[in-house]
């Protein structure tokens, strides 16, 4: 597990506001804190509290809404659903399911995030004029 602090601007339906986020490889999910979640937007709950188990053995958080946010980075506008964790000790983290759909790399020897922009175009595949 590894992490890399960036600067994103995240996008809500209310407001937006730039924050030093965590890149976290060893976050399974993407993670904003209630605080911050509450200004950018309002938090939707989720079917049902999720459970998520943390690196000190026998912790565990539980985790009952979510937000639909926007980010910016690297000039791409990406997006992603993020759990609202009440006094995450981050305002924010991109775990590795935002990173994975979004093909970001990490990499630890330039303290960067690396993201190919050709992930970030729309693309509906399978789409025929009728």
């Amino acid at each position: 597990m590894a992490i890399i602090e960036k600067a994103v601007e995240l996008i809500g339906p209310k407001a937006s506001e730039t924050v030093v986020m965590l890149f976290d490889s060893g976050a399974s999910v993407s993670c904003v804190d209630r605080e911050l979640a509450c200004r950018l937007g309002t938090p939707v709950p989720l079917p049902r509290p999720r459970r998520f188990g943390l690196a000190e053995a026998g912790r565990e958080i539980v985790v009952s809404d979510s937000l639909h946010l926007d980010f910016h980075f690297k000039g791409l506008e990406l997006f992603d659903d993020f759990f609202v964790v009440p006094d995450l000790a981050e305002q924010a983290i991109i775990g590795t399911k935002t990173m994975q759909a979004w093909r970001m790399k990490l990499d630890f020897e330039q303290d960067d995030v690396i993201v190919d922009p050709r992930v970030a175009r729309l693309r509906l595949v399978g789409m025929q004029e009728a």
